[in-house]
């Protein structure tokens, strides 16, 4: 399968994790590691549902593999997400030595892995990672921009 074919297919899987949390009640954020070419874990906002401001999908999803693979070095693996990783999450990211991250929508008001700041290649820390910006962009920022018409009323 070619990296293209492939991300468009794991970035799928994370729009299927965003849809499941939209229809919970979170924001629709979802995420999927996949190492090997495997999926090792999923992932979707749970804040509301776990009352844990730590709760973003891909955090959940980093934490999961972790746990099965049995190592906090994550250094083959990928992480999709539908939205543009927050400074707490690129962190995570940056300190379980990611080899890769794929995401969706950019986030104009809190991303950082270009948008505000860029924690995946900034020469100051000792791990750097590859980034793919916008596959499946505007399904990933749809689902968004949808979730919050609805939440103010406006649909």
């Amino acid at each position: 399968m070619r990296a293209m074919d492939a991300d468009e297919t794991y970035m799928a899987l994370a729009l299927e994790e965003a849809r499941y949390a939209e229809s919970i009640g979170e924001v629709p954020i979802g995420a999927v590691v996949v190492c090997d070419g495997a999926v090792v874990a999923r992932g979707h906002n749970r804040r509301e549902t776990d009352a844990d401001p730590s709760a973003h999908a891909e955090f959940i999803a980093i934490r999961e593999t972790a746990r099965k693979l049995g190592r906090w070095r994550l250094s083959d693996c990928t992480v999709y997400v539908t939205l543009e990783p927050c400074p707490m999450c690129a962190g995570l990211m940056h300190q379980s030595r990611i080899a890769r991250l794929v995401y969706g929508a950019d986030d104009p008001k809190a991303g950082a892995v270009g948008s505000l700041y860029d924690l995946s290649c900034d020469a100051r820390l000792n791990h750097r990672f590859e980034v793919t910006r916008g596959i499946l962009a505007e399904a990933c920022g749809e689902i968004l921009t949808a979730f919050f018409r609805r939440l103010r009323g406006r649909e």
